[in-house]
C-alpha cells in the first residue's frame, strides 16, 4: 500500500489521485471519480473535492493509497 503524507490538515480526492500518480491530470481524476471508479474507505465517492484526512484509504484500479499525517 502506497502512502501520501499530508502537508496540511487534508488533501482533496482529485489531488490525492494525482499525487499518487494514479491519474495523469485533474481532468482524468474528475472523470474516474464521477464514473464511480474510486473508493474512499471502501465506499464509492463521486465528489472530486472530498477531503481526505489522516487514516483515510483511497482505492483505484486495485491500488490502495493511505493518507498519513
Amino acid at each position: 500500500m502506497e502512502t501520501i503524507k499530508l502537508r496540511d490538515e487534508f488533501i482533496k480526492l482529485g489531488q490525492a489521485l494525482k499525487a499518487a500518480n494514479l491519474v495523469q491530470d485533474g481532468v482524468e481524476a474528475k472523470y474516474v471519480i464521477q464514473d464511480g471508479e474510486v473508493l474512499v474507505n471502501g465506499e464509492v465517492d463521486t465528489r472530486r473535492g472530498r477531503k481526505l484526512y489522516d487514516g483515510d484509504v483511497l482505492s483505484y484500479q486495485g491500488q490502495e493509497v493511505k493518507i498519513i499525517k
